[in-house]
């Protein structure tokens, strides 16, 4: 029996270049341009190379997922840490960029179904976390929990900000504004006004 294919090494410079230049092919095309050739030809190096660090295309989306949910993770975990949680969470879930990739990520899935597990599960894990940060938030702002469930409203919360960001990637603004003043309505009733200091930084580990 055959031994199975050598890959590259996880750590290697070549492989994080190659999946800098998969993302960047996703966010700035979709994910019908993420191919070896393409993803090979964005990076500047030769397309064989792909295959010598992902055996399949599936191990490269599921790589890419993966690291960007571990970010993702991170910046969760600041802004649930943060004196403002509630602010920075709301911010972090409205944030384009980010939101656009993740859409990405989700159509692709349709498709692969080893993506789509993994999507599952890392997006029960943020519920998770999201749902206790809120929770204790209530308590610390009194929020009368017979009328507000924190698994609701973190439900409700996520597919607003979902929902504003793909409709502003289509054009579509209408009722954005009024959404928008709600939201920081409440979330100044709750937290005071929003400080600069505690945003969490989209880009880097740090918060502040």
């Amino acid at each position: 029996m055959a031994s199975p294919r050598r890959l590259g090494a996880p750590d290697a410079k070549n492989r994080t270049v190659l999946l800098d230049a998969a993302e960047q092919l996703m966010r700035d095309e979709g994910y019908a341009a993420v191919t070896s050739r393409r993803v090979a030809e964005k990076a500047g190096l030769k397309p064989q190379l792909v295959h010598y660090y992902f055996r399949t295309m599936d191990d490269l989306f599921l790589e890419m997922f993966r690291r960007r949910a571990e970010q993702m993770l991170r910046y969760h975990q600041l802004a649930l840490a943060s004196e403002q949680p509630l602010w920075a969470l709301w911010e972090l879930n409205t944030e384009p960029a980010g939101t656009a990739l993740t859409m990405e990520f989700i159509a692709l899935a349709n498709h692969r179904k080893a993506l789509r597990a993994e999507i599952a599960r890392y997006a029960e894990m943020f519920r998770t976390e999201q749902i206790k940060a809120l929770t204790a938030a209530m308590e610390r702002y009194n929020i009368p929990f017979e009328e507000f469930s924190p698994t609701v409203l973190m439900v409700l919360m996520t597919g607003a900000t979902q929902t504003l960001v793909q409709e502003q990637m289509l054009d579509m603004t209408v009722g954005h504004d009024e959404t928008l003043r709600f939201a920081e309505k409440w979330l100044t009733y709750l937290e005071g006004e929003r400080r600069p200091e505690a945003r969490v930084r989209l880009g880097s580990r740090t918060q502040g």
